[in-house]
């Protein structure tokens, strides 16, 4: 009877201590997600529509003094807020019966050019992660 009495104590500790690491690991899992949403990089798709849609939001994702320039005829220009036009049109969106285009995306940048064949005009805008989002860190815009 004693042998008795000795199991269910060894069998109640047993199942407190299961329980005891179950908890503790839902609370580990729980953790490990929140920090896994924290690094998560913004999804360029909802970003993209976004910037070319909302020219408030462009602005805030342009990270000034933007690299690259501006050429108009024989004029060069830095970027600068001041002389930045709304971008409009997304690369997926240009006419190609007019215009030719390119774009290469990887996890964690997007370029985008157009171009009219032996004409002198050419764009080309650069995209990149910065702190888990996106923004535009390079622009060249050539009307020669």
């Amino acid at each position: 009877m004693s042998e008795i009495l000795l199991i269910r104590p060894l069998k109640l500790i047993s199942i407190l201590i299961f329980i005891l690491l179950t908890s503790c690991s839902l609370v580990k899992n729980n953790h490990t997600h929140d920090s896994e949403k924290k690094t998560a990089i913004e999804d360029f798709d909802a970003f993209y529509n976004k910037f070319y849609s909302d020219s408030i939001f462009q602005m805030s994702r342009i990270k000034f003094p933007l690299k690259g320039f501006l050429v108009d005829g024989l004029k060069q220009e830095n970027w600068k807020k001041e002389n930045w036009s709304t971008l409009k049109t997304k690369v997926f969106d240009i006419d190609t019966t007019m215009y030719m285009t390119d774009y290469i995306k990887t996890y964690k940048s997007f370029i985008e050019k157009v171009w009219i064949k032996d004409s002198g005009f050419f764009v080309e805008y650069g995209f990149k992660v910065i702190h888990r989002k996106w923004y535009l860190v390079y622009a060249v815009d050539q009307n020669l």
